[in-house]
């Protein structure tokens, strides 16, 4: 995911980028062809407030801004194609999003209609349902969101709502998308399969049409509504406050209320009635009129703005009536089985919320299991035009426009004879003009509306009088098709060619979990519809995927910082603050009193902060990038904590003195696999004892074997940390693992040891890039780049051969050990009493068990029993 230029690269960018560029070296080195681009997520809010702040122009800003953190990646030994470099605030870009807009607006998905919108007051711009948080404020400002009627641009992404789900099944085959990401995904697609059903309204005094529609996914409830609750913005609710004072001055509270608050407003001289009222069965209690609330609760835009209050069997039903009617007992329509039946929720601290059997106060539903009931129930009331099944979405169009400078302006001129107007192909990019002077006296608003240069213009269709519009889009526009331009990112006629369309989807796509919702769904619905232009090729039925932009998807974990804080009061401690005499006991300075430590989201007021450039400049680039690494698995939090990477720079240096020795040794010599298919066994000598020579022989032999062995699992290993991504910071283990036998291996073979080292260093490339050029340019001073030269590991197939010739027996008298003897490794073949008859002479016909095993120690010969285990690895003597 690209990054939004804010002037500086912090941890988490820099934990991104490296997870992007070993993924993409590692690729490399495979022989893959590979594209890593980058760009800048340029346009925003962000830009724009701090233009203002600053009386500069948001372009300047934003340009100064790019130009420092490229420097920046520009020294974290990166692999990117910058010869793809894009800015979306770069006319070249934002004309082919123009395009976008235009090309959806032929297709029907991109149109103007006045709606009730989330407006920011302190941003001055209406907001997307998903920038707003679960308690109503802006994503950007933190500001309470206000609403406001507006006319705005939408996009249709309603009309994919079916594909987008679906789709999410085959994206979570396999894992190619975290599960958490395809379950966000789908909560906020909402889909709700139900029935519209009609509540008859009687109303004194009042005309607001026969009834009330209510959606419900849970018909098998009807018999337990006792009330009907309306939203603010409910039609009705509207016409009502007009002549109801109280009303209106309820509802003008309604904004400040929290999102879970049980507030309500009875509304006068309305009742609501039961459909199932007008059936002669239907008990009493469910035929009797219903109040009816406006509920803080309800949401406007889902479902018809009302809902059916059901306090036995919905929990936020329960608390509201239990508040405003404290005294009226609670309707238990269903049980848990056929044999329960209760009027009231005395002895019931919860509602029963789950399927199960109708109660008594279900009429001729009594017994019925609940799903079955609400079935027939729905068909009775269709029958009688009264209900209607139907599906139901918590997805809602796409709200594009802004009411800020900093976009892509959208290209649509209005026209009093025409109508809107759609710019032509060839007057695109509409440029955002210059204002200066805007950002100079740090005006609040949108300049565009006063620029009368950029408003004034013809109408591309009667060359009459006609006004632009002056609202950009918003940048998740920008961010939503990005990732398709860097396949052809030069292209001024086109978003892109069918040509470099052949590269898409994008294969492996790396970032914050925090864009599950936002960024993902746009750019699926962008991408799916793409797919339907003749720019991207037709999906085959064959393929597993259908229309998607991210094959596979990795989310990597924040980064948190160390916080000191006064156990006294909480207060974050400053750096003079704490002593840090001893690191593993700080204390604050002005009590003397331990402080405590505690990791947290890196900010400013927790002094947690770490400048990543002064931090590489301090440790170097690549143990910087091993240490991101290593520290913790992708998908988790990183607890930063600088003292680690003392771990990391050991092991390099390690390794380092290595290679510096094994580079006197021949380069080329005989590869490891017939190296040990030529060597000779040692272990036709086992019939004698062995001499202080053949056991250094033994001993060389075994420490190349055990060497070559653990280098070939190494490899397995780490391919599959590397393929998987996730678990990243296993390869940096598996590699100071390997390092390590590397140097206890000292009797090894010189050609298997540079052969080791060689290994690793292919293995740690896509790592530590610049360690690993060092070393290979040791190792092999005449071959080049090790990306242009070397190709990654694979094992070679020796590891079936790679069985030590001796073992080490651990000897047992009466089940206590009494000492190890060096034996030659058993065959196979030998089972049962032969197995145990050759493990004793073998033990014996060694210098050192002939000692304490034979006549003049434990004389294992005369044991009334033994028992070999594990393959001669252990041998009980009973004596």
């Amino acid at each position: 995911m690209f990054p939004y230029p804010s002037g500086t690269l912090h941890l988490g960018h820099l934990r991104v980028y490296t997870i992007a560029d070993v993924v993409a070296r590692y690729h490399t080195l495979k022989g893959d062809k590979v594209m890593l681009p980058m760009g800048w997520d340029a346009f925003g809010l962000p830009a724009e407030n701090a233009a203002l702040e600053r009386g500069v122009p948001p372009g300047g800003w934003t340009k100064t801004n790019i130009a420092k953190m490229k420097s920046q990646l520009d020294v974290m030994n990166g692999s990117w194609d910058w010869s793809r470099e894009l800015a979306t605030c770069d006319p070249e870009f934002y004309k082919h999003t123009q395009k976008l807009f235009l090309m959806l607006h032929e297709a029907g998905l991109a149109y103007q209609a006045e709606a009730e919108v989330n407006y920011d007051p302190i941003d001055k711009t209406v907001l997307a349902n998903e920038q707003v948080d679960a308690n109503g404020f802006s994503w950007r400002s933190g500001a309470k969101v206000e609403k406001k009627k507006l006319k705005q641009w939408f996009f249709r992404i309603s009309e994919y709502s079916e594909d987008l789900l679906k789709d999410l099944d085959s994206l979570a085959k396999d894992g190619a998308w975290p599960e958490h990401v395809i379950s966000q995904q789908k909560n906020w697609l909402g889909k709700s399969t139900g029935a519209l059903v009609k509540f008859p309204i009687m109303a004194i005094g009042h005309d607001i049409g026969a009834a009330i529609e209510v959606f419900t996914t849970r018909p098998d409830t009807l018999f337990g509504v006792q009330y009907i609750a309306l939203a603010s913005s409910h039609p009705v609710v509207a016409q009502l406050a007009k002549k109801d004072p109280e009303l209106q001055a309820f509802l003008d509270t309604l904004p400040g209320l929290p999102p879970d608050s049980k507030v309500g407003y009875l509304l006068p001289h309305i009742r609501g009635v039961n459909p199932l009222a007008y059936h002669d069965d239907t008990p009493d209690a469910t035929k009797e009129s219903l109040p009816i609330y406006v509920a803080s609760y309800v949401l406007g835009d889902y479902g018809e703005g009302a809902v059916m209050g059901v306090p036995g069997h919905d929990t936020r039903d329960h608390a509201f009536w239990r508040k405003h009617t404290a005294e009226q007992p609670v309707r238990i329509v269903l049980a848990a089985s056929e044999d329960e039946s209760t009027t009231t929720f005395d002895n019931e601290p919860e509602p029963f919320v789950h399927h199960g059997y109708m109660t008594e106060h279900s009429g001729v539903f009594k017994g019925k299991h609940s799903k079955e009931a609400g079935e027939m129930m729905i068909r009775m009331l269709e029958a009688a035009g009264l209900a209607t099944p139907t599906t139901k979405w918590r997805l809602r169009d796409w709200l594009i426009s802004r009411q800020r400078y900093w976009g892509a302006p959208i290209p649509i001129v209005h026209c009093d004879s025409c109508g809107s107007v759609p710019v032509p192909d060839e007057q695109l990019p509409v440029l955002l003009p210059e204002v200066d002077n805007h950002w100079a006296q740090g005006k609040a608003g949108n300049p565009l509306e006063s620029t009368p240069d950029f408003v004034k213009t013809e109408c591309p269709k009667c060359n009459g009088p006609a006004r632009r519009d002056t609202d950009t889009m918003d940048t998740f526009v920008d961010s939503s098709w990005y990732y398709a331009r860097f396949a052809d990112p030069h292209n001024s006629n086109q978003l892109f060619s069918p040509e470099a369309a052949k590269s898409l989807p994008v294969d492996i796509y790396i970032g914050g979990v925090e864009h599950a919702i936002l960024h993902l769904l746009y750019a699926r619905f962008i991408y799916k519809f793409l797919a339907t232009t003749s720019l991207l090729p037709q999906p085959s039925e064959s393929e597993a995927l259908s229309a998607e932009p991210f094959k596979r998807l990795i989310t990597q974990g924040m980064v948190h910082g160390k916080t000191y804080i006064d156990p006294e009061n909480g207060k974050f401690l400053k750096p003079d603050e704490v002593d840090l005499s001893d690191p593993l006991a700080p204390r604050v300075v002005a009590t003397g009193e331990p402080a405590t430590i505690a990791f947290e989201k890196m900010s400013k007021s927790k002094y947690n902060g770490v400048d990543p450039t002064e931090f590489t400049s301090k440790y170097g680039v690549d143990p910087t990038r091993a240490h991101l690494l290593f520290q913790a698995p992708v998908a988790d939090v990183l607890n930063w904590d600088e003292s680690k990477i003392s771990g990391v720079t050991r092991w390099l240096q390690k390794l380092h003195d290595q290679v510096v020795a094994l580079a006197k040794s021949p380069e080329e010599s005989l590869p490891a696999k017939e190296y040990f298919a030529a060597r000779p066994p040692l272990s036709a000598s086992k019939s004698k004892k062995l001499s202080a020579a053949e056991k250094e022989e033994v001993l060389k032999r075994d420490s190349e074997t055990a060497l070559w062995r653990e280098t070939q699992k190494k490899i397995e290993s780490i391919t599959r940390s590397y393929e998987k991504i996730y678990p990243l910071n296993v390869v940096v283990s598996d590699l100071m693992t390997l390092t390590n036998e590397l140097v206890q291996y000292k009797t090894a073979d010189e050609g298997i040891r540079r052969q080791t080292a060689d290994t690793i260093i292919r293995l740690m490339a896509p790592i530590t890039p610049a360690f690993a050029e060092e070393c290979w340019s040791l190792l092999h001073p005449s071959k080049g780049s090790i990306f242009e030269s070397a190709s990654f590991p694979v094992p070679d197939g020796s590891l079936s051969m790679l069985k030590a010739e001796f073992i080490n027996c651990a000897v047992q008298v009466n089940g206590k050990l009494r000492g190890t003897v060096t034996i030659p490794r058993p065959s196979s073949g030998l089972k049962g009493d032969a197995l145990r008859d050759w493990i004793v002479n073998a033990i014996l016909e060694t210098e050192d068990g002939e000692s304490r095993f034979g006549e003049g120690g434990y004389n294992v010969r005369s044991a009334r029993r033994t028992i070999p285990v594990d393959g001669g690895k252990v041998i009980n003597f009973v004596i």
